[in-house]
């Protein structure tokens, strides 16, 4: 049996091989992963631990209808839609 991943590696893996062609991320609900998750941790939080990992920097979180929408870093929206709402209303000067 192989080693048990740790759940850095385990989302990490989930992104790459579960988002679907043309897409960047998956969606936490819709693509399986948070059943996929407490299955494979015995139960364990899938919203503590992605929650963790992206105040770490490791992957990027972004709501969405249903769920939220986990990414690689580099791979999200580079503006949550709050942020983009304020440029197009020209109160914010981020990029």
């Amino acid at each position: 049996m192989k080693n048990k991943l740790s759940p850095e590696e385990f989302v990490k893996l989930a992104i790459a091989k579960l988002r679907l062609e043309n897409y960047k991320g998956i969606h936490s609900i819709y693509s399986g992963f948070n059943e996929a998750f407490k299955g494979y941790f015995d139960g364990a939080n899938p919203i503590d631990a992605t929650g963790e990992l992206a105040k770490l920097g490791k992957i990027v979180i972004r709501p969405v209808k249903g769920g939220v929408m986990l990414y690689l870093p580099g791979d999200g929206p580079e503006m949550n839609r709050g942020d983009m709402a304020l440029k197009k209303m020209g109160l914010l000067e981020k990029a």
